[in-house]
């Protein structure tokens, strides 16, 4: 790939040292013509044939863009597994349509337009020097539309980031560091206990406050596990850089700032059981597996260990380039039943036993 894209650029260079020498010879053309020789002009032929060029171009367009549209349906997001997912997708999915549309008009009058008008000997544009009425319509349906999408998603984003607004919602944080994540429950009394880098020390890796009462009972883990149709409040922290904590399949992102606490909450409505079950998720594992069953061979003919096989599961990823690992920073995230996300949760450590066992 590095090979092909220094060739590309190589030919690029080469087609723009090509233009400028046509620049400087059509400039040498259009100085000679003043002293009497025979210019470079463009004739009827010329514009007809760019003319053509401009149609041919506005069809490979739309033909490249349905193709792509197709071709790369794979990559595309599955359901949203949050409850606030389906707005935000509705959102994202009405804007996009109305880009396309409004796009694939503009581009195709643009073009025609440059060809019926092209450069022909005793032919004129028909030219307004004023229409009130055109300039009224082309600038009220902007606005409208516009104002609608804003004012929904506005509305749709005062929903999603109010955090008070949900009735025994289990309190997490999510801390990230170069170049991982690691989350802290807030146990029996659902309040996280203080915390502050300045007590980063040996197991108190994350830097809970051992005087506070809250954080005792406090849980740290290096997988994210969460109930099944419970609201979630997130409580994000940074110990070095800035970091962006990224739910794909939950429809979520939120900064993660150093020296400040952000905040995002969301319910989960699809278990991780569930979501590897879809049609969507089996077709693209399947596939997924293909593929590495297909590298595996290569890898074992030249001596090498072969691919394990591929299975779906949640992650939490980190959206900001935070340095040199930035690619391979996430979790594992498990939905799960309450009662699973209970019985797993008593399988964990809390922190004063952390302390308690450090100390002995």
């Amino acid at each position: 790939m590095t090979a092909f894209l220094i060739i590309l650029i190589a030919a690029l260079f080469v087609v723009a040292l090509w233009q400028i020498s046509k620049i400087v010879q059509l400039g040498k053309s259009a100085s000679a013509s003043e002293n009497g020789a025979q210019a470079e002009i463009a004739n009827d032929s010329d514009n007809d044939r760019h003319g053509k060029f401009l149609l041919y171009f506005v069809i490979a367009m739309y033909v490249m863009m349905i193709a792509c549209f197709i071709g790369y349906q794979d990559f595309f997001l599955p359901d949203a597994a949050s409850a606030h997912g389906a707005e935000y997708d509705n959102l994202l999915l009405l804007t996009t349509v109305i880009i396309m549309i409004v796009q694939f008009l503009t581009q195709a009058l643009l073009h025609y337009f440059g060809y019926k008008y092209r450069g022909k000997k005793g032919q004129k544009a028909l030219f307004y020097a004023d229409n009130d009425r055109l300039e009224f319509i082309w600038t009220a349906i902007p606005v409208v539309v516009l104002a609608g999408l804003i004012l929904w998603g506005l509305f749709s984003w005062n929903d999603i980031m109010d955090v008070d607004k949900h009735e025994d919602p289990l309190v997490v944080e999510v801390y990230a560091y170069q170049f991982g994540w690691k989350v802290r429950y807030s146990g029996a009394d659902n309040i996280l206990g203080d915390a502050n880098v300045r007590f980063i020390e040996g197991v108190n890796q994350l830097g809970i406050d051992p005087t506070d009462a809250d954080g005792k009972d406090d849980i740290v883990a290096t997988e994210l596990h969460l109930p099944v149709d419970r609201p979630v409040v997130f409580n994000f922290r940074s110990q070095d850089v800035l970091h962006s904590a990224y739910f794909p399949h939950f429809r979520a992102q939120m900064n993660v700032v150093p020296g400040m606490v952000t905040k995002f909450s969301f319910t989960p409505t699809v278990t991780s059981e569930d979501y590897k079950s879809t049609e969507f998720m089996t077709e693209k594992v399947s596939k997924i597996n293909e593929i590495r069953r297909q590298k595996s061979e290569e890898l074992i003919a030249a001596g090498d260990v072969a691919l394990d096989p591929y299975e779906f599961e949640y992650y939490l990823l980190c959206n900001k380039i935070c340095g040199a690992s930035h690619y391979n920073m996430q979790m594992k995230i498990v939905v799960e039943s309450e009662e699973d996300y209970q019985e797993w949760l008593e399988t964990q450590t809390k922190f004063e036993t952390t302390l308690a066992n450090a100390e002995n």
